[in-house]
């Protein structure tokens, strides 16, 4: 690839200088702001898997709340996961899960703060993704077939690219 092809490839993206080295997003000069994201998820399973959830009877003990741990910790870690995310001092990590029994599914969903110079996008999203990794963790040995499906970003605010919404 010429330099020229790795600066339009790279253009865009701010992950990349312009020879198309990878690189950590100067913020440096970014205004402190309250940044907020929301992120969500699905798994999907037999119906038996979600009545063991519903019941709090699987093996390794309460599915939810050992992924609400989960979801939590992970998105404080996410630096740690992500190689190019700056750590970042949460303010707050919300995580809720829904119970879908018409589609035999499990909503995750994460919303996660901060008073920062960068955005918690990334934060909220590996939250879910933890999240059901954990479910599926915790229940893969009566259903292995779980699978996590439609994760994504629904929302986030603050910064100067302002306010996003799925």
């Amino acid at each position: 690839m010429s330099n020229q092809d790795h600066e339009s490839a790279a253009a865009g993206l701010t992950h990349f200088d312009a020879a198309g080295q990878a690189h950590m997003v100067d913020v440096g000069e970014k205004k402190e702001t309250h940044r907020v994201a929301v992120a969500t998820g699905l798994i999907r399973m037999q119906k038996e898997t979600l009545a063991i959830i519903q019941a709090g009877t699987a093996k390794k003990g309460d599915v939810l709340g050992i992924a609400r741990i989960a979801a939590i910790m992970a998105a404080k870690r996410t630096s740690d996961l992500i190689p190019l995310c700056h750590p970042l001092a949460l303010t707050k990590v919300g995580v809720e899960f829904a119970i879908l029994e018409s589609s035999c599914e499990v909503r995750c969903t994460a919303q996660v703060e901060t008073y920062g110079k960068t955005g918690v996008e990334m934060e909220a999203l590996t939250a879910v993704q933890v999240g059901l990794l954990t479910i599926y963790d915790m229940c893969k040995a009566v259903d292995r077939g779980m699978l996590m499906t439609d994760i994504g970003l629904v929302s986030k605010r603050g910064g100067k690219s302002g306010e996003w919404q799925a």
